[in-house]
């Protein structure tokens, strides 16, 4: 397949700048006798160029020389990359993740999805929106995880048909964080009081403000279980595991050796590894996979004040899906 369109694509570009060679010299010299005849065969060879290039771009679109698409999952997953102030800059933007892989799956060029994954997880809902589009794919979908696999990660790698990791890979974290800050000492010390009106008794629950009461508490514990029961189900459903191995990791990390070998792993291998259980898949040879990266559609100035904004993560980082608007904060 790669063979055949290489030497299409190769046809048509010598045929486009041929033509166009052919009438530059037709146009603009004969026999280069005068200035005006050098200038036309410097004319000529401009219109030759653009012609090389234009018939490429047309090789290129008709017959792509790419057959697997890649997305990549880099640092923490949220909504909107941090603008809301509750992620950390360099995050991985859910929405422009979800769009490039189904543009990859409406490309009829594209025939399996590799899954970059180097994420330490992120908010729940943005993370289960990427592990959707994974698995709507229509074709074999592998993630791989490079340095870090982690909650969010590991969410969405249930979503694809394989997991791959690299020995030291660091994988797992299937768990859940609920957090909140109490500051209602601190208020006593300044002598401030906390005063709100609330219609509903669990309103307010969470406010930093106040102490947390025991039937506040429990009803924060149960919003954390919940997430967590929802994690072990998609864990488990989408990896084919038992749920009470996931349960009994109790959101431990783990090398991805250790991983492969309790299950949490399918393979362990490096990227030229994957690329050969990819084409293995495809039923074609290790040679004929040729992977394009599809990357966000955004403007330049935009991509360019996202690179501005990146940081390094640090490893300790989970998934930080808010889910409560006052200060109570979860993540996997």
């Amino acid at each position: 397949m790669k063979g055949s369109h290489t030497v299409v694509r190769l046809g048509i570009v010598l045929l486009g700048t041929a033509t166009v060679a052919a009438a530059g010299v037709g146009l603009f010299v004969v026999v280069p006798t005068t200035v005006a005849d050098v200038f036309g065969v410097v004319l000529a060879l401009a219109a030759t160029l653009v012609g090389f290039r234009f018939a490429s771009n047309i090789a290129r679109s008709v017959f792509p020389a790419y057959n697997v698409a890649e997305v990549a999952v880099e640092g923490p997953i949220t909504r909107d990359g941090g603008r809301s102030g509750l992620s950390s800059p360099g995050s991985t933007l859910a929405d422009d993740v979800v769009d490039q892989i189904e543009r990859a799956d409406e490309d009829g060029n594209v025939d399996a999805l590799l899954v970059k994954l180097n994420t330490p997880g992120g908010q729940v809902l943005p993370s289960d929106d990427i592990k959707l589009a994974a698995e709507r794919f229509d074709g074999p979908t592998i993630a791989y995880a490079t340095d870090l696999c982690a909650s969010g990660g590991y969410w969405i790698a249930s979503g694809c048909d394989e997991l791959w990791a690299r020995d030291a890979s660091i994988v797992g974290s299937i768990g859940v964080v609920g957090s909140r800050v109490n500051a209602a000492e601190l208020v006593d010390r300044v002598g401030l009081s906390y005063e709100q009106f609330t219609a509903g008794a669990y309103k307010d629950a969470g406010i930093p403000l106040k102490t947390l009461e025991d039937h506040e508490r429990e009803y924060l514990q149960g919003i954390v279980d919940g997430y967590y029961e929802s994690f072990v189900e998609r864990v488990s459903d989408g990896r084919g595991l038992d749920p009470e191995l996931v349960r009994e990791t109790e959101a431990r990390v783990y090398l991805g050796a250790d991983a492969f070998d309790i299950g949490l792993v399918d393979a362990l291998g490096t990227r030229e590894d994957v690329e050969e259980a990819v084409a293995d898949r495809l039923g074609i040879g290790d040679d004929d996979v040729v992977v394009e990266a599809f990357e966000p559609e955004r403007p330049l100035m935009a991509r360019v004040g996202v690179g501005a904004r990146s940081l390094a993560y640090a490893f300790g980082a989970g998934l930080s899906g808010a889910a409560h608007e006052r200060g109570f904060r979860l993540r996997t």
